[in-house]
């Protein structure tokens, strides 16, 4: 049976299409609910029709499709918290002065230098109703943190927005978060803060308590920190305490998967769970057992880990494939991962934007595709090339499906993914399993100090496996430019070539031809839209002036400061833009771009006064008196970056209310763009 043909296939398409078109077209509830009620008459209209008639009627099928397009349109509404009256977001005076907040902590999110982050669920502000997440950030202090999962917290303070980002094409932290539905930050010190007697004993508690108690025990049996952030992460989820030199070396590697939970642990679990049940046999009641065993093992897993979304997806996704074994569908794998999909975007629709659940996703999907394509490619006769020849066909099979997404969000390619998957899978086998042992025991008591020591070389080996191979600094290709364009017109390729070597025709080899084509072209459009576009950009960067002016692909960077000319700010814009500094030069004081004319102040305060400048751009703090400046110059446009204090931006930008010019501060707004 072709995939295609299974009508689950169609409805969850149709579905996906829905949220994504209420992902970025907003439509409003009343439309989208009427959009609903319309298919809904339809589908009825064309099911008693069908059943009258007793045959196939394809308008019956269009408004099944229609119907759970839109479900996918009103889902997605449904989960966005901005449309609850009820969200804290719509109490607009609490971001603008104190209030006094009660919330619940949900989950411990990973530490910075100054706060220990939470998330927190609101309960009321100021005895008035209110629900939503927020991120709560808790000062540091020479105190210890006794706050813990479930505690109701009772808080002054003030709601704050997260900025979008200030600088182009960096990565959006209130985008991720409202896609999490968190629209607001707290940050407040220990002092200011009254924690309730009563503690809110939910699941999110008791998976708390068991993670707190894990960790307890395995610092009791003196398990080394480095090794045991790696495992708690390894096994449970667990990244916040993972120190920063050991991530870079896994990202380096192109084992970041492994520290992240996902299909492939949760798998290995699944396997190991299959090898303990192995001696009940295959009959009704021992399947029945097994499936049992299964669900509840992967569940505990799921309460033990966290539950994070990581995990949960991950567990849902391999409880439907125990379920398909089960019923003996094993060969319908394709059905089981929609059916799965299906059921968490119902649940959880912007599952769908998130980058871990894409990449999840798409690496199971072509090690079940590819990989059998690419196994065929070679015949090993002994039992050590057919390992080595199968891992290297699944790392092969899920980095090819994973690569242009990967292009795409991270902008960066590990040349030695290959090597790292096939050296560290026997090391991690060995891990998981000794790993959910040890875990186990450390659920009631100490670890037997043997096992401990075991399960710690073991993850030292890991990553000084890990740290080698990420040496080769020269074989991890960074900053890669690649687009929209770029990422749909490649995976076209890789699908339609696959395709070709599954079932070779003459058809299949034209329309492979054609996607290649298609990819080319992509990329001359992409040079040819760039070689056209001219932009000057002043960048929000603290203590010092960036602006960059570019025409095509050349960019002309000018900085008060020429050896720190280069950084993250700069890196992204050079990346999203496809473009190289062709020079670099201390900033003027005046500038010409197209056909405006600007005026640059420095701290120094000197400017020629005979210039009328169309923008003005005001750096390093000046002493001067704008209000005379202005009647001098007349500008159109003035902006202030970031070197300025924030008491003369202050200043600056009542000066401009009074004229009536507009004032950009790009510590508030972010970048300046002029085209």
């Amino acid at each position: 049976m072709k995939v295609l043909d299974f009508p689950l296939v169609k409805l969850t398409i149709s579905f996906i299409i829905g949220i994504l078109i209420s992902y970025y077209c907003h439509p409003s509830l009343s439309i989208a609910f009427n959009i609903l009620g319309f298919s809904t008459l339809l589908f009825i209209l064309f099911y008693f029709l069908a059943k009258r008639n007793k045959k196939h009627i394809p308008l019956f099928g269009i408004s099944s499709n229609l119907i759970a397009f839109s479900i996918g349109i009103c889902v997605l509404l449904i989960h966005t918290d901005s449309f609850d009256k009820l969200n804290y977001s719509h109490f607009q005076k609490a971001f603008d002065e104190p209030h006094v907040l009660t919330f619940t902590l949900r989950e411990k999110l990973k530490s910075n230098d100054y706060n220990d982050r939470y998330t927190a669920i609101v309960n009321n502000i100021d005895q008035h109703f209110m629900r939503g997440k927020i991120i709560v950030n808790v000062q540091k202090d020479s105190t210890s943190n006794s706050l813990i999962i479930g505690n109701i917290i009772r808080v002054k303070t003030v709601l704050q927005r997260t900025p979008p980002s200030k600088n182009p094409n960096q990565f959006d932290y209130s985008r991720y978060l409202a896609d999490k539905q968190i629209y607001a930050q707290v940050f407040c010190k220990k002092s200011e803060i009254t924690i309730s007697k009563h503690i809110k004993k939910d699941i999110w508690y008791y998976s708390g308590r068991l993670h707190a108690l894990i960790l307890k025990n395995l610092e009791k049996s003196n398990f080394n920190p480095e090794e045991m952030n790696v495992a708690l992460a390894l096994i449970l989820g667990q990244q916040q305490e993972i120190a920063a030199d050991i991530i870079k070396d896994y990202q380096y590697s192109g084992a970041t998967h492994v520290l992240s939970v996902s299909g492939l642990h949760v798998g290995f679990i699944m396997l190991f769970i299959m090898f303990i049940l192995k001696p009940i046999p295959n009959t009704r009641k021992g399947s029945a057992i097994k499936l049992t065993s299964i669900l509840i093992s992967l569940a505990g897993f799921a309460v033990i880990s966290g539950l994070s979304p990581s995990v949960l997806r991950s567990v849902v996704m391999f409880s439907f494939v125990a379920i398909g074994n089960h019923l003996r569908r094993s060969g319908n794998i394709y059905h089981t991962l929609l059916v799965s999909i299906l059921l968490i975007l119902l649940f959880e629709p912007y599952f769908l934007f998130d980058v871990g659940f894409q990449l999840s996703y798409l690496a199971l999907f072509f090690i079940v595709w590819l990989q059998p394509v690419l196994a065929q490619i070679w015949t090993p006769k002994n039992k050590i090339a057919i390992y080595l020849w199968n891992a290297l066909t699944v790392s092969f099979a899920a980095q090819i499906g994973t690569l242009p997404l990967c292009l795409y969000y991270f902008h960066q390619f590990p040349g030695l993914f290959f090597v790292t998957n096939i050296i560290i899978l026997p090391v991690l086998s060995f891990i998981m399993i000794a790993g959910i042992i040890v875990m186990l025991i450390a659920i009631f008591t100490n670890p037997p100090l043997l096992l401990v020591t075991i399960f710690e070389k073991s993850i030292f080996i890991l990553n000084k496996m890990i740290h080698y191979v990420a040496s080769f600094e020269s074989f991890v290709i960074q900053d890669i430019g690649f687009n929209f364009y770029y990422l749909i017109s490649l995976y076209l390729v890789i699908i339609t070539v696959t395709i070709g070597f599954k079932k070779p025709n003459f058809r299949i080899i034209i329309v492979s031809l054609l996607s290649i084509i298609l990819f080319q072209l992509s990329l001359i459009y992409t040079k040819k839209e760039l070689s056209d576009q001219t932009e000057l950009i002043v960048y929000n960067a603290k203590k010092r002036t960036l602006i960059s002016m570019r025409k095509g692909q050349n960019i002309t960077l000018f900085t008060n400061d020429i050896k720190k000319e280069k950084g993250n700010i700069l890196n992204s814009y050079l990346v999203g833009s496809f473009s190289t500094i062709s020079q670099t030069k201390i900033v003027k004081n005046t500038l010409y771009f197209n056909t405006q004319k600007i005026l640059i102040i420095d701290s120094s305060g000197v400017y020629e006064n005979k210039i009328v400048p169309d923008i003005l751009i005001l750096t390093q703090s000046p002493k001067l008196n704008l209000d005379r400046l202005l009647n001098q110059i007349h500008p159109k446009m003035i902006i202030a970056d970031a070197s300025n204090s924030y008491s003369i931006q202050k200043v600056w930008k009542e000066s401009c209310l009074k004229k009536n010019i507009p004032f950009h501060a790009t510590a508030e707004k972010g970048f300046y763009k002029l085209n």
